[in-house]
């Protein structure tokens, strides 16, 4: 079978484990659980707009998972079924930012691309921050100023409550001198970042707001 689980679909799955490893901490009603466990075998189903019967066979073992254990061995089963993050080559990095000379990549052989959403990182000799993200069905670039703001608070990209900083990229505007500054607060850690996105709206949103 090929991978078919995106990465935020995946942690959006291991969010619904932690809720039934929750419940069956908390509760002693056998309804409650039995609700519990239809509940996020629904929300995990409609993830996808279409499953195999395979697929299926594969997701619906969410219904078994009642603690850490069992938890965890279902997701490394699923795990095999992510699909990874397009691997970044040199040449591909350069047609990006075009503008960026003696870029490097991050080691990507020491990142799990299964767990990638999108690739990011901090240069600190530019102190500058490069996002890499599919979207529109492909990879866009996208590169700004990063201050850390020292404090944590609601990432606009992952809602997490991680540490912060403002990311400001500058685009050109209508005028041939002209430039708007655009931005927000996104997580520190892009790794981190990638754990806690359960969706790709905001994602999306933010890519597609500094690159248009």
């Amino acid at each position: 079978m090929e991978p078919f689980i995106r990465s935020d679909q995946y942690n959006f799955i291991r969010a619904q484990t932690q809720i039934l490893i929750n419940g069956h901490a908390a509760a002693n009603d056998i309804h409650v659980i039995h609700t519990l466990k239809n509940l996020a075998q629904e929300k995990v189903q409609k993830l996808f707009v279409e499953l195999t019967d395979g697929q299926r066979q594969l997701i619906n073992p969410i219904l078994t998972v009642k603690d850490k254990t069992s938890a965890e061995a279902y997701l490394a089963e699923l795990k095999a079924y992510v699909i990874p993050f397009k691997l970044i080559t040199e040449q591909t990095l350069k047609k990006l930012f075009p503008k960026a000379k003696k870029l490097k990549l991050p080691l990507l052989e020491e990142i799990d691309l299964r767990e990638l959403s999108y690739l990011g990182w901090n240069d600190k000799g530019s102190n500058k921050k490069f996002i890499i993200a599919p979207l529109d069905n492909r990879l866009k670039g996208l590169q700004g100023t990063f201050t850390p703001s020292n404090k944590k608070g609601i990432c606009a990209l992952c809602n997490g409550y991680e540490e912060l900083g403002l990311f400001m990229s500058e685009t050109k505007g209508s005028g041939q001198d002209n430039f708007i500054k655009r931005g927000n607060y996104i997580c520190r850690d892009s790794l981190t970042c990638n754990h806690n996105l359960t969706e790709l709206d905001k994602l999306h949103d933010f890519i597609g707001r500094l690159t248009s």
